[in-house]
């Protein structure tokens, strides 16, 4: 009888995509892939270290899995992987922990998947994980996340990643068209473009090879047939240029949908942060994009409480954030990193005035999007439903990232619909008139 596998992802949609692909890797082999919740002999965890809770989450994961298989192998994977090996290695219950460099080669690496009395530690530098490997999730939702794009060369003054996962590096064009294609023969209406720093896709001038993702998103434009919706999961402000914007405004396939990180709206601290523009550069894009799309929605990544941020400069960011045409924010209250150069930097701020801080934008968040929303009211638009049930609701997305929200019905599941928009419900998820309903002819 074959193994039963279950994988859990913590963190970005980048790990989604490199779950799934590894999960393939276990199915080849004739691994029986089986829902986290069940008992299962093998159970693989993707982590992330964004923030400082990563070590509580991987524990709680861990404790779960063995509540439904004691005796089962327990395998670490991703970014805290790479960064702190050996304290994974002495949670209770983990058997294997595998770094950057190593997650790809795991059934190879652990083999049987016997359970041995001292955790295996699988773990080289960081600058050894220089390859692309070619990920995107399939079979987990409506939507598939394809990876094209890994690393970082940012030296961001807050951020492990570059630690994590290594320097920027990409797949080809022609590849990721050839996997494209791929997940367009299997049903997917849309595919989101994912990467560490998506914008800088392509640049690997030591290797001879200059691609830009301009380049990348024209191709998947005119090339993919049987892909409805292409989206950009996040790009830098400075690497957003007016041809791809243009090109966003002009097709039929990538969304008008943007999701930038700002991370300050003070100019002191974005200095502080080593962030590559300045907030000016903010606003200018954010200007093009709404001259082309007026009904485009913009997400916005901001961090509070970062060193040395004044009351004074948090004000500056959230009175830039509340005059910006933007439709949403992630909020993160920024906590101390190891190895990072802001750990060490003076001007410390309170946790509880953190917290207060993303708190306020947090507010001023529901409100950006409840705006954004109610400027859609009345009007007619495509949605793409997906197989997500709450409280007997059925969700989808419109072209511009409208949550919508109707009654479960098993023929809408991964079809795309005309509908118009009525108003919000209690979740402040947009509703539509079921009668209005109908199948986009192709």
């Amino acid at each position: 009888m074959s193994k039963k596998v279950a994988f859990y992802t913590l963190g970005c949609k980048l790990n989604f995509s490199e779950t799934s692909t590894i999960s393939r890797l276990f199915t080849e082999r004739g691994f029986q892939k089986v829902d986290f919740q069940e008992a299962a002999d093998i159970y693989i965890i993707n982590t992330c270290s964004v923030t400082d809770n990563a070590d509580k989450k991987c524990r709680k994961v861990v404790k779960e899995a063995l509540k439904h298989s004691p005796d089962a192998f327990v395998a670490i994977v991703g970014c805290y992987a790479q960064l702190k090996p050996q304290e994974i290695s002495e949670i209770p219950g983990v058997d294997a922990v595998l770094g950057a460099a190593e997650k790809f080669q795991l059934v190879d690496l652990l083999g049987t998947f016997e359970k041995k009395d001292k955790s295996a530690i699988f773990h080289s530098p960081v600058s050894t994980a220089n390859t692309f490997h070619n990920s995107y999730s399939f079979g987990d939702r409506t939507r598939t996340f394809l990876k094209v794009q890994d690393g970082c060369d940012y030296s961001c003054t807050f951020c492990t990643i570059p630690q994590a996962r290594g320097k920027s590096r990409s797949d080809t064009v022609e590849n990721i068209l050839r996997s494209a294609n791929e997940i367009a023969e299997s049903g997917v209406k849309e595919i989101v473009l994912t990467g560490v720093n998506l914008g800088d896709f392509g640049i690997q001038e030591d290797k001879g090879r200059v691609e830009t993702f301009y380049q990348l998103a024209k191709a998947l434009d005119e090339k993919v047939e049987g892909i409805e919706r292409f989206r950009i999961s996040s790009i830098e402000p400075n690497l957003l240029t007016d041809e791809i914007i243009s090109l966003v405004a002009n097709s039929k396939k990538f969304m008008p949908h943007f999701h930038i990180p700002l991370q300050s709206g003070s100019d002191k601290i974005l200095k502080l942060m080593r962030r590559r523009y300045l907030r000016q550069v903010y606003t200018d894009r954010v200007a093009s994009i709404k001259a082309q799309m007026p009904h485009c929605c913009i997400g916005v990544d901001v961090i509070v409480g970062f060193p040395c941020e004044t009351e004074a400069d948090f004000l500056e960011t959230y009175n830039f954030l509340n005059e910006l045409d933007i439709s949403y924010l992630h909020v993160f209250p920024y906590s101390e990193r190891d190895n990072t150069l802001a750990e060490n930097m003076p001007g410390v701020v309170p946790q509880k005035e953190r917290n207060r801080r993303a708190d306020m934008l947090r507010i001023l968040s529901e409100k950006k999007k409840r705006f954004f929303y109610e400027q859609h009211i009345g009007m007619e638009t495509n949605v793409l439903f997906e197989a997500d049930i709450t409280n007997g609701l059925m969700e989808g997305f419109t072209e511009n990232y409208i949550r919508v929200a109707v009654k479960y019905d098993p023929i809408l599941v991964n079809e795309t619909k005309r509908v118009k928009l009525t108003g919000l419900n209690a979740q402040g998820l947009m509703e539509v008139e079921e009668a209005e309903l109908e199948v986009l002819k192709h």
